[in-house]
């Protein structure tokens, strides 16, 4: 790779706006309402769909045992609840070489 630095924020709100000639706060905007819609629809339904990109899906953990990696040691791991992506299978395809 030439170049391996990653797109940032700032670099995201410019390429949109650019392409389609939008002001970059409108841009701004534009992703943070999709960040409210996301975790609104995150709360009511557990999962939110980004087509062709991603879904996100809530996700409830079991407590379980584990082992602390330094001294071997069994420690209880609580449960909890996260957030996963899955990534579309469309956007894999592209990106993933074939086998």
């Amino acid at each position: 790779m030439a170049d391996a630095r990653r797109m940032g924020k700032m670099e995201l709100f410019a390429h949109f706006a650019d392409k389609f000639d939008m002001k970059r706060t409108v841009v701004r905007d534009l992703f943070e309402e999709l960040l409210v819609l996301s975790e609104k629809e995150l709360k009511r339904t557990g999962e939110f769909t980004l087509p062709g990109i991603c879904k996100l899906v809530v996700q409830h953990r079991q407590a379980r045992d584990g082992r602390n990696p330094a001294t071997g040691e069994t420690i209880k791991i609580p449960a909890k609840t996260v957030v996963k992506a899955r990534i579309a299978k469309q956007l894999k395809d592209a990106v993933l070489p074939r086998k």
